[in-house]
């Protein structure tokens, strides 16, 4: 595999004791294009230098705020130059950046700035009303560029950089802190999904946002350390026709489609040419979506597998080997992959898909939460909570061993909703699960219980959600009951609910 890091830190190497993901993703010809923004209207492109020198101008203003290494500093933007040069200032400088989703509402925002105690977010004025005063905002065009380069801080792998959020599958979100071999630990998978991204002319683009670790460590940061151009093009809505204007004004060649944005172009047939890769990875696609990318891209779509805890850890590649359907690729190299039966022994039945100690990937820990980051563990493997089978060396995914829903290419977790409904005056109980859905995957269904002489309509609890956290995350559909079924400890059983959600769809069609 061609080596595109100058060998500071090679795709397939052994990583080296010093590194800081600012210096990986700066260090090159400073009039390469870096990033193609669209997000202005007419085309602007920035170079290496550019950011090189928006980066040290939030770093001078982050550290004579007092910011300090170890310290987190909020990151609330959407696709932009900004959004890379702020994550890469906080880097620069030794601290912590927390990537937060414009989608957020203030319960949201403030449950992770709180356990993050992050008291300083770099965001723009659209970010500054959603924060309110929930933290000091910092407008990233507002601090100027002017002044001598900031030193990279003397970091090394195991230094905490990042501080992703998870979905929250069994109670509030969790918070993966990542070392600074995060980005060296994507670059392996990142380029064999793209068929080995770096080739003439790639340039890089994902309509999903970078507040995620698909958007940051999938696209944005691999394509700045591979020095293949990264387009900023925020699409307020997904639709074929914009998806299609974005590649065709920015020449893209390599894209990570969510499997909700294929499904889109499949039910529009919008097809599109003249693309090298397409990537895809959240939930498998199945062998009618595969031949369909086939047919609309003229190519092979490769299929991904990771979590924010351990990311791009499986991988196909259609230049390499061919897909299979049902099965999300072959172990990235960097990245040792097993199936353990019950009792905890490596198997090729079905399983638990786990990932061994080492991967670079790999999260320190989770936040402030050395309970949950124990049991995250069992010896020497990360326990992604997900089942699978090998299939010769591909693996094949099964099915999730938690709650999370899968929907619109996100991944919801059912207790963070649950609570938010629950703060609702005329809620008494509720279970959240996923739907099975043709476009969505899953949609968020909702099953409620209310007080006694209280009164609520679907419309209503929708707002209050729709209100406090994600918009996304709402539940599309909500059923009143009398009662919910219950284990004799008083937790909701949601299996029942899954399958009395699958009956009500089964019935309907």
């Amino acid at each position: 595999m061609v080596d595109r890091t100058s060998g500071a830190d090679r795709i397939d190497g052994a990583l080296p004791e010093r590194l800081n993901m600012a210096r990986q993703c700066l260090s090159g010809p400073p009039d390469r294009t870096a990033i193609i923004d669209l997000t202005g209207g007419a085309r602007r492109d920035v170079s290496l230098g550019e950011l090189a020198r928006m980066s040290d101008g939030l770093a001078r203003a982050l550290l004579s705020r007092g910011v300090v290494r170890g310290d987190r500093v909020g990151v609330l933007l959407s696709q932009s130059p900004w959004c890379a040069a702020a994550h890469l200032a906080i880097w620069k400088i030794g601290a912590v950046s927390v990537p937060l989703f414009k989608l957020f509402k203030q319960d949201a925002l403030r449950s992770r700035l709180t356990d993050a105690e992050a008291e300083l977010v770099l965001t723009d004025d659209e970010g500054a009303g959603l924060l309110g005063d929930l933290a000091q905002a910092l407008l990233v065009d507002q601090l100027g560029e002017e002044g001598p380069p900031v030193d990279f801080a003397d970091t090394g792998t195991e230094d905490p950089a990042v501080l992703i959020y998870t979905s929250g599958t069994t109670g509030a979100p969790k918070g993966a802190l990542h070392g600074h071999r995060v980005l060296a630990g994507h670059l392996p998978g990142v380029s064999i999904s793209h068929d080995h991204l770096g080739q003439k002319d790639d340039c890089l683009w994902t309509p999903a946002d970078w507040a995620w670790i698909g958007g940051l460590f999938d696209v944005l940061m691999p394509g700045l350390a591979l020095g293949v151009p990264v387009v900023a093009a925020r699409l307020d809505k997904f639709t074929p026709d914009a998806c299609a204007d974005v590649i065709e004004r920015a020449q893209v060649r390599n894209v990570f489609f969510p499997p909700t944005a294929l499904r889109m172009l499949k039910a529009a047939d919008h097809g599109i040419s003249g693309l090298r890769s397409v990537a895809s990875g959240g939930e498998p696609l199945g062998a009618e979506m595969l031949a369909w990318g086939q047919q609309a891209f003229g190519l092979a779509i490769n299929e991904f597998y990771g979590q924010t805890e351990c990311n791009m850890i499986v991988s196909s590649c259609g230049t390499d080997f061919p897909a299979r359907p049902g099965c999300i690729g072959k172990p990235v190299p960097g990245h040792v992959i097993a199936v353990l039966d019950d009792t905890g022994r490596p198997t090729r039945d079905e399983g638990d898909i786990v990932v061994r100690r080492g991967s670079a990937s790999m999260m320190l820990e989770y936040w402030n939460r050395p309970e949950a980051t124990a049991e995250k563990f069992h010896g020497d493997w990360l326990l992604t909570g997900d089942r699978g089978v090998w299939e010769d060396d591909y693996l094949r995914f099964v099915g999730r061993e938690d709650d999370v829903i899968t929907s619109g290419g996100y991944r919801i977790g059912p207790a963070e909703i649950e609570d938010c409904l629950l703060t609702h005056p005329a809620v008494a109980t509720v279970g959240v699960v996923g739907k099975p859905d043709e476009l969505r995957t899953e949609i968020v269904k909702a099953y409620v219980v209310l007080k006694q002489g209280r009164q609520a309509t679907q419309e209503m609890l929708q707002a209050h959600v729709k209100e406090r956290l994600a918009v996304y995350s709402y539940p599309r559909e909500i059923t009143f009951l009398d009662a919910l079924p219950m284990t004799v400890t008083g937790k909701v059983v949601r299996k029942e609910l899954k399958r009395r959600a699958a009956a009500e769809l089964e019935a309907a069609s």
